[in-house]
């Protein structure tokens, strides 16, 4: 059974930064696609970047270029989010999200939300106090 657990989530001030991390088990997840999503309250919930199998190729969010990196650990069966300078408008409940369908359509298709990702964790609250 997969199972995707947030971690890292809390309070902080704008300009700060944060790490986000996600647990991954029930699956050797080495082929498999990662990434992060997040719902602020009264929106939908949106896509914030993803990372290939490799963790070689990753792709965000233009709210977040620049700010926020993805990193994966194969070995681990770990993904990180490191958010830096950090605005209010990031406050967010942050869902870890992995699918199976890495390849470049799969991708692209998550990125314009086309296709959704198919296993996902409960959710990490960020709150930016400005």
């Amino acid at each position: 059974q997969v199972q995707l657990v947030e971690s890292g989530g809390g309070l902080v001030q704008a300009g700060a930064s944060l790490r986000l991390s996600c647990a991954a088990s029930g699956r050797d997840f080495d082929a498999w696609a990662m990434g992060w999503f997040r719902q602020a309250p009264g929106k939908e919930r949106e896509f914030v970047g993803i990372v290939n199998w490799s963790g070689e190729d990753t792709l965000y969010a233009d709210s977040v270029k620049g700010r926020f990196t993805i990193s994966r650990d194969n070995g681990a069966n770990t993904m990180r989010l490191q958010m830096n300078n950090v605005k209010p408008e990031d406050t967010a409940v942050y869902y870890c999200a992995a699918d199976p369908r890495s390849g470049g359509p799969f991708i692209r298709a998550v990125v314009s939300g086309i296709q959704r990702m198919g296993y996902w964790g409960k959710g990490t609250l960020v709150t930016v106090s400005s």
